[in-house]
């Protein structure tokens, strides 16, 4: 009798499990999820164990005298349960097992683990008394509080009944959690630095999404704090969500998932139906900042301009440090001709150019520079009917009665990613300036207009995301913080939720619209490319349990009534020779 192990390959590009043979000297070390070196096609590579066993019960159909030997073991990995966790997300996400993997190991190698180190019996703060019994009781709810209540109360009261796991979207705000964790007396593992630590018992393992797969053993709870945050969601694919990882986890374990969040998604919503905690009206108002929605259709005197009657009321207040935020770079990013009114466009390529940094007109399709003339009627003067971040910090500079160097521009990339100066009073930025300011008095949306028409099924649940981490913002303001929406649709059931804190009338509208179409959670939902891809689009086409359609990138859309079909269907069509797909499930830009 031979020990065989199934190995998943840490190679690019690989997408098999291969069996090898366990050396007898190696029967006692190696361990399902462990990190493991195996021959493959003429070289050592590492890879993963997924599976262990024993030749005498026809474990491997590979004539074992053909089976190449396990070189040796190289660490620690995955836990077993995580490991079943990583199979069904290869298929719930249409994902090579490999990316996961990759996600729940350490970044280093860990030959062995250390003793446990757990506290909360000595832990004298009592936590939420409500999510304690939850956990106990092995019951799985959603946590609805305000964006200026501190989730810590709900992760220690959770801690205090065993191991726990929480999920943030940003590693910053986990060591932050990780820090008032500690001064409650819990000892913390903050991941990926401290997997070690995690896989050898603390009272709570914290980290960002990934840290979903963590090695947490004896666990009781599963904790996602924000779980409608877009940070949760891997971009690149597969396109998995920590959020329903955790909800899958805890199911697999029989333990409590408990989902915290200001705006609740969909499909939280959906998944907790009447497992929902709520504090009492009266608290709810004191966990929001004031949010104030500018009607942008009332203000004829500023019609043609991004500033509005109030925004310019307020940034003549200098006691206020002020963040206003457009997502829109550049100078201008639509233009038209002064004299005969035609769009500013490319030479080349027809597409609408902007206003470079070297002044001229740029083409952010193909590149091409030309100067600033109408190709039309050979003007030189043009209006800005799209005006980008660098132009406003100009129109705000003056209007605020400051000097163009007391406005901060801030942005997502480039060489101002690293330094910011925070003693400034004035920022004008993308989004990107709700996460690199650290305080603010005031948070001004522009023009969220362009958010709520994206074309977006989820256009509605990111503007309410924002809105969040405007309000968590300016939540320290010792001058009473605000939030100031300029838009010209004010009926949205998203903005009228946010201002008057009606909040379960707003998910139920989107529920009911989500239903109808059937779309996510409602529904299974991915964008199919690649290569070679029409007779697999053709054989998607006749099977009767999806719908295809195209999309205007040269992608595919495909439905299904939920997960399941959907991940089987596609498995299909991936096995056909030749064909290279990339697919992504639940996609955040359709």
């Amino acid at each position: 009798m031979s020990l065989v192990a199934r190995v998943v390959p840490d190679v690019t590009g690989v997408d098999k499990v291969f069996d090898y043979l366990i050396p007898s000297e190696l029967h006692d070390a190696i361990a399902i999820g462990d990190r493991v070196r195996v021959p493959l096609h003429g070289r050592n590579v590492p890879g993963w164990v997924t599976e262990i066993g024993s030749t005498a019960d026809g474990f491997t159909d590979v004539d074992e005298a053909k089976l190449r030997a396990v070189i040796k073991r190289l660490g620690c990995g995955p836990s077993v349960e995580v490991v079943q966790l990583a199979k069904w997300a290869s298929h719930r996400w249409c994902g090579r097992l490999r990316a996961f993997f990759v996600a729940a190991s350490p970044s280093t190698l860990v030959a062995s683990l250390p003793t446990a180190r757990y506290q909360r019996d000595q832990v004298k703060a009592t936590g939420d008394s409500e999510v304690s019994l939850a956990v106990q009781e092995k019951r799985s709810l959603l946590v609805q509080r305000g964006p200026l209540k501190s989730p810590v109360d709900v992760m220690v009261g959770a801690a205090l009944v065993g191991p726990t796991l929480v999920i943030v979207p940003t590693v910053v705000r986990a060591r932050l959690f990780a820090s008032s964790l500690k001064r409650h007396g819990l000892t913390v593992a903050v991941l990926p630095d401290e997997w070690d630590s995690a896989a050898g018992g603390v009272d709570v393992a914290i980290g960002s999404r990934t840290a979903v797969f963590a090695r947490v053993p004896q666990m009781c709870s599963v904790v996602v704090i924000d779980e409608h945050d877009d940070s949760l969601r891997e971009e690149r694919t597969p396109t998995w969500h920590a959020r329903d990882i955790a909800i899958e986890r805890a199911l697999q374990l029989n333990i409590s998932c408990v989902l915290v969040s200001a705006l609740p998604s969909v499909s939280a919503k959906v998944w907790a139906g009447d497992r929902v905690l709520k504090s009492e009206e009266q608290d709810a108002q004191s966990e929001w900042p004031q949010i104030q929605l500018v009607d942008r259709t009332q203000d004829e005197r500023w019609s043609n301009s991004l500033l509005s009657s109030e925004f310019i009321a307020e940034l003549r207040d200098h006691s206020r440090r002020i963040v206003a935020v457009l997502n829109t770079k550049g100078r201008a990013r639509l233009l038209a001709c002064a004299s005969c009114k035609s769009l500013a466009r490319c030479a080349a390529c027809d597409a609408a150019v902007e206003i470079g940094t070297t002044g001229q007109f740029s083409c952010p399709r193909c590149s091409t520079q030309r100067p600033q003339v109408c190709m039309k009627c050979s003007s030189a003067k043009f209006l800005t009917l799209k005006p980008g971040v660098s132009k406003l910090r100009e129109e705000i500079a003056q209007a605020a009665g400051r000097k163009l160097a007391d406005v901060v521009e801030v942005t997502g990339g480039g060489d101002d990613a690293v330094a910011i100066d925070q003693s400034k009073m004035l920022f004008v930025g993308t989004e990107a300036a709700l996460h690199r300011v650290h305080e603010a008095d005031t948070v001004v949306f522009l023009d969220i207009d362009q958010e709520l028409s994206a074309p977006r099924y989820r256009a509605s649940e990111i503007v309410g995301s924002l809105l969040v981490h405007a309000a968590r913002l300016v939540g320290r303001s010792e001058l009473g913080g605000k939030v100031m929406v300029q838009t010209h649709s004010i009926d949205s059931p998203v903005l009228q939720a946010m201002a008057t804190l009606r909040i379960d009338q707003y998910l139920q509208s989107v529920s009911e619209m989500r239903s109808f179409m059937k779309l996510p959670p409602f529904g299974a939902l991915a964008q199919v490319s690649g290569t070679n891809i029409d007779d697999a689009i053709n054989t998607l086409s006749k099977n009767v349990f999806v719908h295809v359609s195209a999309s205007h990138d040269g992608s595919y859309l495909v439905k299904a009534s939920d997960w399941n079909v959907l991940a089987d269907v596609l498995s299909e069509i991936e096995a056909i020779k030749g064909v290279r797909l990339k697919v992504q499930v639940d996609p955040a830009r359709v």
